[in-house]
């Protein structure tokens, strides 16, 4: 397959509020080294696909009010590669701008569609499976997702059913799309590990971007409806004027609600390397290896712990002393002008800092 037909579009454009306080709105957690790894999120994502397409033919989408922080970390980014949102609308608008962008400059464009805040492990397998899934959608007309093996029952990542079982993912093969599970709970999660037949929806995509452009325009008419003109408009001076148009009644809507989850193209394609989505606290507590005897995951200067089992203790400042007695499965997050100390779980998290919306909280977001 002729690589200069291949692309890849990196979704930068979240607000990172589950990685609140340490992520914040004026720069989320994709803009952030959260792992201390010496890259961002958005850096390390952008040298990985450098190596599966051209350099040239990567786009970063972004919302508007993150231009400079893009520019600054990817100074190498051609500047018409950088898509400009003016407002967060979720996944479906955000592949939908990028779809019609490159259908206007390469009507054979392929496309790979990823997050900006993955963790992978061996690259270098992960480059070779998205060029091999490249080239399987060449041969075939359909909107592949890339399913993880799984290695635990988490509740916090989606679920792909697989047809054929785990008798045919060994072969490697890309498989059809049986049913998509969001985020179920652990019982659910438990048996859906059991079967063999379920896999981590890791929420990259591949794709013809005429093959989704046609999917979407008869699945979700109300967003594309909206980008109708899209011909003479897009890579020209009124783009902006026309994009700022489209998004004001565009939907908040995912790709895998409003495309995966009804589409009969949906493929999956098994893969082993080594992932994981940080999307929260308790995520990153399950892929930092270093714990200590207690099964404290720990990124301070300087701590004291005692009786304390199963924490997160997280200082990005690290110019404190972190003194922490009597814990058990708890987060300890410090920052310069915020302190949180709340159990370790997504959904608690969730449900207690939902009050940060709340206007006399606004300094803080």
């Amino acid at each position: 397959m002729n690589r200069q037909h291949c692309y890849c579009v990196i979704m930068a454009g979240g607000t990172g509020t589950r990685f609140w306080p340490v992520s914040r709105a004026a720069k989320p957690k994709q803009f952030l080294d959260v792992t201390d790894h010496g890259n961002t999120f958005l850096r390390s994502t952008y040298e990985r696909f450098k190596k599966a397409v051209p350099q040239e033919n990567i786009l970063i989408v972004t919302g508007d009010r993150y231009r400079d922080i893009v520019m600054e970390q990817i100074p190498d980014l051609d500047p018409d590669n950088l898509l400009l949102e003016p407002y967060s609308r979720n996944t479906a608008p955000c592949i939908a701008y990028a779809t019609y962008t490159l259908l206007k400059r390469d009507p054979e464009a392929r496309m790979v569609v990823t997050p900006a805040d993955h963790m992978i492990e061996n690259e270098e397998l992960f480059v070779q499976t998205i060029i091999n899934a490249f080239d399987y959608i060449e041969e075939k007309d359909i909107l592949m997702t890339l399913g993880v093996v799984p290695t635990r029952p988490d509740t916090n990542y989606g679920y792909v059913q697989a047809c054929g079982g785990s008798d045919v993912y060994k072969n490697g093969n890309p498989m059809q799309v049986k049913t998509f599970t969001e985020k179920p709970d652990r019982d659910l999660a438990k048996v859906f590990i059991s079967t063999g037949e379920f896999f981590w929806n890791a929420g990259i995509f591949l794709w013809k971007a005429e093959t989704i452009r046609k999917e979407m325009e008869k699945f979700l008419p109300e967003v594309t409806g909206l980008f109708r003109g899209w011909e003479n408009t897009i890579g020209t001076p009124v783009e902006n004027e026309f994009i700022a148009r489209a998004y004001t009644d565009c939907p908040n809507i995912s790709i895998d609600y409003g495309i995966m989850e009804k589409t009969d193209k949906a493929w999956m394609y098994p893969v082993k390397f080594g992932w994981s989505d940080i999307g929260t606290w308790e995520s990153l507590y399950n892929i930092i290896p270093d714990k200590d005897k207690n099964g404290n995951a720990i990124n301070a200067e300087k701590t004291l712990i005692e009786n304390t089992t199963d924490t997160l203790v997280v200082s990005p400042e690290k110019k404190k002393l972190i003194a922490i007695k009597g814990l058990e499965n708890y987060m300890v997050v410090d920052t310069d002008n915020v302190l949180v100390i709340c159990p370790k779980d997504d959904r608690k998290y969730r449900d207690f800092i939902s009050s940060i919306a709340m206007p006399e909280f606004e300094k803080y977001r």
